[in-house]
């Protein structure tokens, strides 16, 4: 029975605790386990990480004494410590933009009942001169009918609630970076100052980076393609094409992207991996252009592909991915400019079969 009394309860607490210790690990696995497999089938949100802990039985009772426990007693209300631990286990998403906040939290309302919800986003933005700790809290409870038996053992209707945190990863650096911050409040003026503008920094930081990922991908759809075949006259209309630019008639990232697949439809670009390449491509030729490379890759690819298919049935196990099919039409085309596209062997080799297929 509740009571007024802490320490009758702490020890009430820490029976329940030790007792559940163990289903309270299995409820935190499986709901990780949920999480990851319902975010997968949902697509379209960059997940960081997922990750979870029990809270520290020490912990919890800190928090109840710190939020709930003197107004409990003034008003000579009875308690018992649990109901009021929601977080006792806690489980994060950290997530790549702001914008997929709200896309998470959608996810996890279709499999996990909400019993309440805590934006901290906008208890933040809606504020002029307040900056800090952004990220949006559930308290979750799995719906009684696809309790877990480790979570059914707990004598409460709907199983062990848990509190799921989603953030960014910027926010999540901010809120490790600002607990190791020891002094925030009752410090001279300068020096909250100094820490509201790195909180700022943090916030521009999120923004940026989403802004960021919004003109890559509006910048992907304006690169022209310089590989779609000209409409001969009578035949139709001629579709549009986007005014070349400064920015589009250079080979770029994104308007190489465009070339690429369409050679390789079925090849996926790792962003990483075509800035490396693209870079590779303007040291060796600082001024090529879009209609360059794709001249340069339209006229040989045929020829490399040919030299492809006779390299990987001479040597089994042997392969030339799109990149480097793609270099040796870079070297076909120009072997002064594109010599050291090819490594000494790989030259020799290709070398010694064109000369060969020529005579």
């Amino acid at each position: 029975m509740p009571s007024l009394d802490f320490d009758c309860e702490e020890n009430v607490f820490h029976a329940f605790y030790g007792q559940h210790r163990q289903s309270l690990e299995a409820a935190l696995a499986d709901y990780l386990l949920r999480l990851g497999s319902a975010l997968e089938q949902a697509g379209g949100i960059e997940v960081s990480k997922i990750e979870g802990r029990v809270k520290d039985k020490t912990e919890c009772v800190r928090k109840f004494t710190r939020k709930y426990r003197t107004a409990l007693e003034e008003s000579n209300t009875a308690y018992a410590i649990r109901p009021y631990i929601t977080d006792l286990i806690g489980v994060r998403v950290v997530c790549l933009y702001e914008d997929e906040l709200d896309k998470v939290a959608q996810v996890v309302r279709a499999h996990f009942d909400v019993m309440e919800v805590s934006d901290k986003v906008a208890a933040v933005e809606s504020t002029e001169a307040s900056f800090g700790y952004k990220g949006l809290h559930l308290d979750l409870r799995p719906p009684a009918a696809t309790q877990t038996s480790a979570a059914a053992k707990l004598p409460a209707e709907g199983g062990y609630p848990f509190e799921l945190q989603i953030r960014t990863i910027v926010q999540d650096a901010w809120a490790v970076l600002d607990h190791k911050i020891k002094y925030k409040k009752a410090i001279p003026g300068p020096l909250k100052r100094r820490i509201n503008v790195l909180a700022a920094l943090f916030e521009l930081a999120d923004r940026e980076f989403r802004q960021i990922r919004d003109a890559t991908e509006a910048e992907l759809l304006l690169a022209p393609d310089e590989t779609a075949a000209p409409v001969q006259a009578g035949t139709g209309p001629v579709p549009e094409q986007p005014v070349p630019t400064a920015s589009t008639s250079v080979l770029n990232a994104f308007t190489f992207l465009k070339i690429a697949t369409h050679f390789f439809k079925d090849y996926t670009f790792e962003p990483r991996h075509v800035d490396s390449f693209v870079d590779d491509v303007h040291t060796l030729a600082p001024d090529i252009t879009r209609a360059g490379f794709n001249t340069l890759l339209r006229e040989n690819i045929g020829t490399v592909k040919r030299y492809k298919q006779h390299l990987e049935e001479q040597k089994s196990g042997r392969k030339l991915n799109p990149y480097t099919v793609m270099r040796h039409s870079l070297y076909l085309g120009n072997n002064t400019v594109f010599m050291s596209a090819l490594g000494k062997a790989a030259r020799e080799s290709f070398d010694e079969w064109l000369r060969e297929t020529t005579a």
